[in-house]
């Protein structure tokens, strides 16, 4: 496991130096642990990780932290500071040791700005720019290790799925709230270790609104219900989402937009294969929106990363370059929105493979409830 996380740090020290930066700083962050090991919460205290282009990493870190970063983490330099003597003084010594005065410095960009701040007060004469350039190309190819994490967060979050749109008529006089509690119970269940996200459930006009979260109202017969949810396994999620009438006719217009949005699904994954662009994918699935003068009901982008974060790069959205490599993992969400009447949003996890994808995602897109 170490050496996974040792040939990481060494790919973005190689980054480091085609990009002519000096070296990257880290916070409590997924960045920090994908090339340590060690993480956990945000916070108030400095624990920051110094990655030089050629030295050594070094932590700096409270006290109270240091046995758990030597037992999470192979970076051996672990420097630590007391709450008594704060951390000024560790800072300004590791900075010097470094020889980072009047150098390129890439910050995590999930820095909090007080940290932010300390840095760019304690160097001088740096410049500062974010880590992203160093850190989201390794990032996004994602290894074995990692495919198999969330292949198995996506397998239980299918037959999740499966199981809630059995529900049927049950669901019907269920708030969205009740329901969200129910789709929690089944993947925590099932060996899922937390939530990869705020569980989302729209019913009739709430599913208009891509984000809507939960709420008090009452599932009815008819309504259409935007189902999007994930889990983790070991720090990887899934994330999908299916649209379902439990019971009853669905309102007129409803069929239609369905059909556009699972067409606009099958031209995403079509599309999608080694060497073509993040920007070429999301074309792919608006043509089917524009061909059925619909494009003005389609209001985000069509997919983001997936990773240890929920959303990360590469996002699917016009004007997005990157190009395509095995191993990169994202969503294919297009949905249809009409305000004040129902929403419709069908999403699957994509994994680039050599001559094509592979979806990761295999329960059911039909929006009849399941038998």
């Amino acid at each position: 496991m170490e050496g996974r996380f040792q040939k990481r740090m060494e790919q973005c020290q190689e980054l480091l130096a085609e990009n002519d930066a000096d070296a990257v700083i880290l916070s409590m962050s997924s960045n920090l642990y994908y090339l340590t090991g060690f993480t956990d919460e945000p916070m108030e205290r400095h624990l920051l990780c110094f990655v030089p282009q050629e030295k050594d990493p070094v932590f700096i870190a409270p006290e109270m932290y240091e046995s758990q970063i030597k037992s999470a983490s192979w970076v051996e330099d672990i420097r630590s500071w007391t709450d008594e003597t704060g951390p000024g003084g560790v800072l300004e010594d590791t900075i010097a040791d470094l020889d980072l005065h009047e150098s390129q410095i890439l910050i995590d960009d999930s820095m909090q700005g007080r940290f932010v701040l300390d840095l760019q007060k304690r160097i001088n004469n740096g410049s500062f720019a974010c880590a992203e350039e160093v850190i989201s190309p390794l990032r996004m190819e994602k290894d074995s290790e990692e495919l198999r994490q969330i292949e198995q967060a996506s397998k239980i979050a299918d037959e999740t799925s499966e199981y809630i749109r059995s529900l049927g008529s049950e669901a019907i006089g269920l708030t969205e709230r009740e329901l969200a509690k129910r789709i929690r119970q089944d993947l925590l269940a099932e060996n899922g270790e937390g939530l990869s996200f705020g569980t989302i459930v729209g019913s009739g006009p709430n599913g208009a609104h891509p984000h809507h979260r939960v709420s008090d109202r009452t599932i009815s017969m008819g309504d259409p219900v935007v189902l999007d949810f994930g889990v983790l396994i070991n720090g990887y999620p899934s994330d999908q989402t299916r649209t379902v009438v439990f019971g009853g006719d669905p309102p007129n217009g409803f069929i239609e937009a369905y059909k556009i949005v699972k067409a606009a699904l099958d031209a995403g994954v079509d599309a999608v294969k080694p060497g073509v662009t993040a920007s070429q994918v999301d074309r792919a699935v608006r043509s089917v929106f524009e061909a059925h003068d619909y494009e003005e009901k389609f209001i985000h982008r069509t997919g983001h990363g997936v990773g240890l974060d929920i959303h990360e790069p590469p996002y699917i959205v016009s004007g997005n370059e990157t190009v395509l490599k095995p191993g990169m993992v994202f969503s294919i969400e297009p949905g249809a929105y009409l305000e004040g009447q129902f929403g419709v949003r069908l999403e699957d996890l994509v994994v680039v493979t050599k001559d094509g994808c592979r979806q990761l995602n295999e329960s059911s897109h039909t929006w009849r409830a399941l038998d």
